[in-house]
């Protein structure tokens, strides 16, 4: 692929947008290759997946102007779908999903970003819908989820202002998880970029998530993601049946049969359901 790379060890696999000269701007190719991509996951081995972006500038500066700019309003709508459906498979994939963001990410990469289960940034981080400010409202699910994370009010602030925000900022109004900086020794020289640090958070965390039972982790993803668009009772009826589920497989057998053994000494296997 041109525009996406991928690789996958000890159960995480890390996907890269890589198109750093237009600072990774999503046009349809790249949508394309990302949807490609996330078919060709191998569910059996990868248990959590990050999504980042390449170079130093951009996780994804946004969907790519430059194609949008000619569409008639029928073209619009299919760009808008195109870009909805990839995104709407990366928040419904079976695994979780951790963004590593890097500096910007608007417009589509904000949205991209909320796409995610989980999102942390580096400090230079800056997130924003700035579509109002071009002629048009965002349009790879922004006006959705961001109102889902952030609540309507600071939604509706942030895309009719079109102002960007901060790292601090994302983190203090809950649309990052967690921010991270560079790593400095005592003479003040940086042993460890933002970046460098970001993404070896982002894989200790995906490993940590990798560990546990899969499918179980499987059936959390899906319990929290359908109960959200329910009303309690019908959510709390989700939420029973992925229970149950679980205990049809051997992570469960397992799992509780550790927890109840004496022999505190016996070393705990990794979980094999997938």
């Amino acid at each position: 692929m041109e525009y996406i790379l991928y690789e996958a060890a000890g159960g995480v696999g890390v996907i890269t947008i890589n198109r750093p000269k237009a600072l990774n701007a999503l046009n349809s190719q790249v949508l394309d290759e990302l949807n490609e991509t996330l078919d060709q996951v191998d569910l059996s081995t990868v248990r959590c997946l990050i999504l980042t972006g390449a170079g130093e500038k951009s996780f994804v500066a946004g969907a790519d102007i430059g194609e949008m700019s000619t569409l008639t309003k029928e073209q619009g709508e299919a760009f808008g779908k195109k870009g909805n459906d990839v995104f709407r498979k990366l928040e419904t994939f079976p695994i979780p999903v951790i963004a590593a963001v890097n500096g910007f990410a608007l417009g589509g990469g904000c949205e991209i970003s909320m796409s995610c289960d989980i999102r942390l940034c580096s400090d230079n981080a800056v997130f924003g819908q700035p579509e109002v400010g071009l002629g048009i409202t965002p349009g790879f699910g922004g006006t959705q989820r961001l109102a889902r994370l952030v609540g309507a009010g600071m939604a509706k602030q942030l895309i009719y202002t079109a102002r960007n925000i901060k790292a601090p900022e994302a983190y203090r109004i809950g649309l990052v998880n967690e921010v991270f900086s560079a790593e400095v020794d005592e003479a003040g020289n940086v042993t460890k970029t933002a970046q460098e640090v970001l993404l070896a958070a982002a894989k200790k965390m995906a490993a940590t998530i990798a560990k546990n039972a899969p499918i179980a982790v499987r059936n959390c993803k899906k319990a929290i993601n359908d109960g959200l668009d329910a009303n309690m009772d019908d959510a709390i009826v989700i939420e029973e049946k992925l229970f149950g589920d679980c205990f049809e497989t051997q992570d469960q057998v397992y799992g509780m049969a550790f927890f109840l053994d004496k022999n505190k000494d016996k070393v705990k296997e990794p979980f094999k359901n997938a």
